[in-house]
């Protein structure tokens, strides 16, 4: 199974791999607030309205700014790059169970979760007291599920629900078997229990110290519950741990974008891009961490490059419009965020920075109606309201006499 966990430092998403369970599946750029834990700080905004009583008449040039804190549509981790081995639970020992755990292995690794599932059984009638039979067992009938492998992605889904009794009896059965902590906190990370994750997922660690899997489970754990540094020491660890590894080394990116290292977490995602160079979301995440270093012209060819391969995610169209936003490239940048709504209309902050741009252009009325769209939305988003409350100043300043 993979997992996954998700901040709204810049609406990410964090995959772990090493399993070679179903792919994550694509969330739109809001996803991330199912699980938020913290605000986006917002990357340098185009130019903003002049100060509520500064006396300057409105102009094209006023607009709600977009420090408001509209995020960027990623990082998001890859669910294509180059991942580590598939998780063993066999011994190597050549008992008549551990060869049904080598059985069960091989069917994993090859996408065959159902077969998997049957061997890891069988495995656990011949030694009923082996705790890796029923890891094998709970992570080939999570993968078979196709559950969601997101943090907090599947916060009732059933078969996590059944698998946890069991993981917590395969930890009861050998409280030193390193797998059975790992599963069970990763299972507990895609119901949203970050909290009872990080205390299995560190007992993994401790137990395996040098698991690349382990290491970055427990990263995401502190990365979801906003332990930065915890995060990146754990992530930074694993991608040592497995160097040639995609999505290590963007869960890493990922955390340094969030401890405000802009420029070593660009580092991070230039290694990931080029282990999967063919990967949509790899180039997202680096041209997103671009445009939070304020350098759009360095981010446009990574964020076209990400649009050329997914030209069906909207959070694509959208970030790449914010990067033309940013170099002032306002029927660019507007048309971009139409073209994103029309595959997504639920992209609230495509539709609050349509409105920046509708508002830049002097276009105040159809800047307020998407605006209206965004708080349609989501009527809680305090974001419209920042804007709304800078859009209805300019009106005013333009209806004052002189």
């Amino acid at each position: 199974m993979s997992s996954c966990g998700s901040i709204r430092w810049l609406a990410v998403l964090l995959a772990l791999s090493g399993c070679a369970g179903a792919p994550a599946q694509p969330q739109p750029a809001e996803a991330p607030a199912r699980s938020a834990l913290l605000d986006p700080p917002a990357p340098t905004p185009p130019p903003a309205a002049p100060p509520a009583g500064s006396g300057a008449p409105a102009s094209a040039a006023e607009v709600p700014a977009t420090g408001s804190g509209v995020p960027l549509d990623a990082p998001s981790t890859s669910e294509t790059a180059a991942a580590s081995r598939p998780p063993r639970v066999a011994r190597g020992t050549g008992t008549p169970a551990d060869r049904k755990l080598e059985e069960g292995d091989a069917a994993y690794a090859s996408g065959d979760f159902a077969a998997a599932e049957r061997a890891y059984r069988a495995a656990a009638l011949l030694d009923r007291k082996d705790p890796a039979a029923i890891v094998g067992t709970q992570r080939a009938a999570i993968a078979r599920a196709g559950v969601s492998s997101d943090y907090n992605g599947a916060p009732g889904d059933r078969t996590l629900l059944a698998a946890i009794p069991e993981l917590k009896r395969a930890v009861k059965l050998d409280p030193a078997h390193a797998p059975a902590h790992l599963e069970l906190g990763r299972a507990l990370l895609v119901l949203g229990r970050a909290d009872a994750a990080l205390s299995e997922l560190a007992r993994a660690a401790e137990l395996a110290p040098n698991d690349a899997e382990a290491r970055s489970a427990l990263g995401v754990a502190h990365l979801a519950l906003g332990n930065l540094q915890d995060a990146v020491r754990e992530l930074a660890r694993s991608a040592e741990l497995a160097p040639g590894d995609a999505e290590r080394q963007a869960n890493l990116g990922t955390a340094l974008l969030a401890a405000g290292k802009t420029a070593d977490a660009i580092r991070a995602y230039e290694r990931a891009a080029k282990l999967a160079p063919a990967d949509a979301r790899l180039q997202n995440d680096l041209g997103t961490a671009l445009l939070a270093a304020n350098d759009p012209a360095r981010a446009v060819p990574y964020l076209e490059a990400a649009v050329a391969r997914d030209p069906a995610r909207a959070t694509y169209r959208s970030n790449l419009g914010y990067a033309y936003h940013l170099r002032g490239d306002l029927p660019k940048a507007t048309a971009l965020y139409r073209e994103a709504l029309r595959l997504d209309d639920k992209l609230g902050s495509a539709w609050i920075n349509l409105g920046n741009a509708l508002a830049q252009s002097g276009q105040l009325k159809d800047a307020r109606a998407a605006y209206e769209k965004a708080r349609a939305v989501d009527p809680t988003d305090p974001r419209v309201k920042a804007v709304m409350d800078e859009l209805d100043a300019i009106e005013r300043r333009g209806a004052a006499p002189r």
